[in-house]
């Protein structure tokens, strides 16, 4: 049987495992297994898994990963979402659709210290939500608000998938994090945007909250200390040459506990509920991380990203045709994967074929994050609908999916604006 032959049948058997709700890790890893031992060696084939595990587990670099994970689990558990929220509030509360201002701009904060957006819509599912609903914000709204701000965990920096294709691409983990920064801001004013030009739209539909007394607004401020001085300290360090990504994660993690035990927010339960909740999401990312170094394996004895790339560049579509077309795969495959596991299975393919086409790789990494960032809330799977689901239990899915319509609008634009604008990831890297 032929290598091209192979291939397919290693992608169908992937996707088939994954229909039967296999891990994607471990549908990766046997496949991959499966199909290098098949073209090559059985021996060699298991050679190679214990290589790779015990490679990848022990790298220096990866541990950017775990320690990230750590620092948004002690910010999550120190409350610092709660004074994120009452501080944005204190500020726009008071104005048509205020609420879900608010919520926009503290998901935006919080991401900042957490960078997974699975876990800052959770977390605003429990924050935010009874909030709007208790000042009379319809479901769908509430609910639409908090899964677009959610997205906003893997667009600003710190962020596990900027981290992850940096890795997988071997990019400056620590410039794509700054890259990440305009376009994260970006997202916050457009998305703040949205929900002013909705309330404008339907006057009575977004009501509007209570003003907060000059007092209160300071007090509020004074309690969002601790985040600033993280997300300073973090992305400043690194901006400034300070220390590398690794070097950033750490710093960030052991501050987010020290700021924790000194505000007395950390007891000896929380402590350990993070370093549990850190281990098994850090065991999950790796599985998923060693089955797709095995993939890899299998695509280059199949030479599919090379065969892949020749294909691509001679349609004769142009670049930015070709870039179309693997935006329109990230958003197919938005319906049917994980983010994280989406980048990792997809990226070894479609790299070459951007740096054949010669796109600055970093860039590249602003826009994937993005269209992945989109696959997290469009019909008809989007994670961080379910996750919300799972927190708000009387929201119907349906109802979620139609509250978030007018942000998947607002993030097609802006997808678009950050195509035809690359400066506005790059400007920041490059005076790194």
């Amino acid at each position: 049987m032929s290598g091209d032959a192979v291939a397919i049948i290693g992608f169908v058997v992937l996707f088939v495992l994954m229909l039967l709700r296999v891990p994607v890790g471990m549908a990766m890893g046997l496949v991959g297994v499966g199909g290098f031992a098949y073209l090559v060696d059985g021996s060699a084939a298991l050679k190679i898994v214990g290589h790779t595990t015990a490679r990848t587990v022990t790298d220096y670099n990866f541990a950017v990963i775990p320690l990230f994970l750590l620092m948004g689990a002690f910010a999550t558990t120190s409350g610092m979402s709660r004074e994120l929220f009452r501080a944005a509030n204190a500020f726009v509360g008071h104005l048509r659709g205020g609420l879900g201002i608010a919520t926009i701009a503290a998901c935006g904060g919080f991401a900042a210290i957490c960078g997974s957006s699975v876990a800052t819509a959770a977390t605003f599912s429990r924050v935010a939500y009874p909030e709007m609903r208790r000042f009379g914000y319809p479901q769908s709204f509430a609910t639409g608000v908090i899964a677009a701000g959610g997205t906003l965990g893997i667009m600003i920096p710190p962020s596990t998938v900027f981290a992850v294709y940096g890795l997988i691409t071997e990019q400056d983990v620590g410039k794509l994090f700054i890259a990440g920064v305009i376009p994260g801001i970006l997202a916050i004013s457009m998305y703040m945007m949205t929900i002013t030009l909705i309330g404008f739209a339907r006057p009575g539909f977004l009501p509007s909250g209570q003003r907060s007394s000059f007092d209160e607004r300071i007090a509020a401020l004074r309690d969002v200390w601790a985040t600033l001085l993280l997300f300073a300290f973090v992305i400043g360090g690194l901006y400034g040459g300070l220390f590398t990504a690794t070097e950033a994660a750490g710093a960030g993690a052991g501050g987010a506990f020290l700021i924790g035990l000194a505000r007395g927010r950390l007891s000896r339960a929380d402590i350990l509920r993070s370093l549990l909740e850190t281990t098994r999401t850090t065991a999950a990312v790796f599985t998923v991380l060693i089955g797709a170094i095995l993939f890899g394996y299998f695509l280059t004895v199949t030479q599919t990203p090379q065969k892949l790339t020749e294909f691509l560049t001679g349609l004769g579509v142009g670049r930015y045709g070709v870039l179309a077309l693997i935006m329109v795969m990230y958003l197919i495959l938005g319906c049917l994967m994980d983010a994280l596991a989406m980048i990792i299975l997809t990226v070894p393919i479609v790299f070459p074929v951007i740096v054949a086409l010669g796109f600055d790789p970093i860039w590249f990494g602003v826009i994937i994050v993005m269209t992945v960032e989109l696959g997290l809330i469009h019909p008809p799977v989007g994670m961080n609908i379910f996750v919300i689901k799972s927190v708000i239990e009387d929201v119907k899915i349906s109802t979620i999916f139609y509250g978030v319509i007018p942000f998947i609008v607002t993030d097609l634009i802006r997808l678009v604006i950050l195509i035809a604008f690359p400066i506005l990831a790059l400007w920041l890297p490059s005076h790194m």
